[in-house]
Parts: structure tokens; C-alpha cells; sequence
């Protein structure tokens, strides 16, 4: 029999690091970050991300997107009129953010960012009290948690969402469909490890046969071995 697997990632430019848990709880996130972590932590709105200590957090608009298109379906309350006008904020975030990251035109976004605020304000002062409890909890989540759903408005350079971890993730899914799960937590994270090495040379535009020979050839011969952690210019 396999073991009880969840596979976490923590993707980023350059590099990409597989932990291999039995767990979905907080103490996995505080393997990989600590009690603290300094950066901005993209992430999916699972429930164990609320609360780290973190310098900011982006929720994934994707996902958040995801839950909208749920509510367009359900019946009464306003739900499909809602879910609309959300799907259609989220859809032009995606579309600005987009045109950033192409011009770099930051006047031209900041520009549209106070407007969109205000008409996503706008939009949670208008239907939160007037929608189910489905839809509901997804506008008190909008409202309570702004700065981790719309980080993204104050500083483009984070993405609205996290594509990164998800493309990244699709390596290990691949794996597991074509062999299978791991049959013991050893073997999951010997996993773990070799798909981080695979998945970082890929970021990092570098062949993994050829990393992998140069490692083995230093192992053997008792030299340094090769780097994957990225360099970053400053």
C-alpha cells in the first residue's frame, strides 16, 4: 500500500522546492517559511495560509474566479447578478495586470487601480447584504481580507495569482498518473527532492542530464557541487 501524500511547493524565480508531508496543516507551511517569512506569500485561499506572519500575502484570483463562476449557477438570491459583475472585476484585474507586465506603464496603472478600487468597493457596499450565504461568504472574504485578495493593485510585480506553484505542481501530477504514489514517506521525499531539482533547472533554462552528470561527477571525484540556488543581481 502507498502512503498519505501531500505535496507541497514553494515556486519562485529561479527555483522551485518540493516538500513531501503527510500533513496539510501549518506545520508544513512552517517547514518551508518558518515561523516568519519576509516576502510576499502567493498563494490559493486554503484555510492554513490565514494568519502566517508574512510581510503581504496575494490570494489567487484564478481560484477566486473559480468560486464566482460556482455562484453564477445557483438559483435565486441574486446570485447570477452578482457572480457577473465579480467575474467581470476579475476578468479586467487579469486584463490590466496583463497590460502592465507588457509596458510596464505604471501611471497608466496606478491609475486604473484607484478607479477599480472604488468600483470594487462600490460593488461589496451594494450586494453584500442583499445576496445567499454561498455568495455571501465569498464578498465578506473580498471585504475583510482586501490587502491579500488585491495586493497586487499597490504592487504589480506580484502576479494576481498562482499560476507559478499550479504549472509546477502539474510535474509531480504527471509523475504520480504514470507510476503511481509513493509506497513509503522515504520514497516521497526522495520524490520530492529529485522533482525540486528537475523542476529548478527547468526555471532556471539549464539541462538536467547535464546537472545531474556534473553532480555525480563531483560526488565522485570529492569537488564542490554544482549550485541551483539562484543568483539574484542587486
Amino acid at each position: 500500500m502507498g502512503v498519505k501524500e501531500w505535496l507541497w511547493t514553494a515556486s519562485g524565480e529561479g527555483f522551485c522546492l518540493f516538500h513531501a508531508a503527510d500533513t496539510r496543516g501549518r506545520v508544513e507551511l512552517e517547514t518551508m517559511l518558518g515561523k516568519e517569512f519576509a516576502g510576499v506569500l502567493s498563494s490559493d485561499d486554503f484555510s492554513v495560509y490565514n494568519g502566517v506572519k508574512v510581510a503581504a500575502q496575494q490570494k489567487c484570483l484564478a481560484h477566486l474566479r473559480r468560486h464566482f463562476k460556482k455562484v453564477l449557477v445557483l438559483p435565486g438570491n441574486d446570485n447570477a447578478a452578482v457572480a457577473q459583475i465579480f467575474l467581470s472585476l476579475i476578468d479586467e484585474a487579469f486584463i490590466a495586470h496583463e497590460f502592465w507586465r507588457k509596458t510596464k506603464d505604471r501611471l497608466t496603472y496606478d491609475l486604473w487601480a484607484t478607479d477599480f478600487k472604488i468600483r470594487l468597493n462600490q460593488a461589496l457596499t451594494t450586494w453584500l447584504n442583499l445576496v445567499g450565504y454561498t455568495a455571501g461568504l465569498l464578498l465578506k472574504s473580498l471585504r475583510d481580507k482586501a490587502e491579500q485578495w488585491w495586493y497586487f493593485l499597490c504592487a504589480p510585480s506580484v502576479p494576481p495569482d498562482n499560476n507559478l506553484a499550479e504549472r509546477s505542481l502539474r510535474l509531480a501530477v504527471t509523475k504520480r498518473k504514470v507510476s503511481g504514489g509513493s509506497r513509503s514517506m522515504q520514497g516521497f521525499e526522495e520524490t520530492a527532492n529529485l522533482l525540486s531539482v528537475i523542476q529548478t533547472c527547468r526555471f532556471q533554462a539549464r539541462s538536467v542530464m547535464a546537472f545531474f552528470r556534473e553532480a555525480i561527477s563531483a560526488h565522485s571525484c570529492d569537488l564542490a557541487m554544482p549550485e541551483l540556488v539562484p543568483i539574484f543581481q542587486t
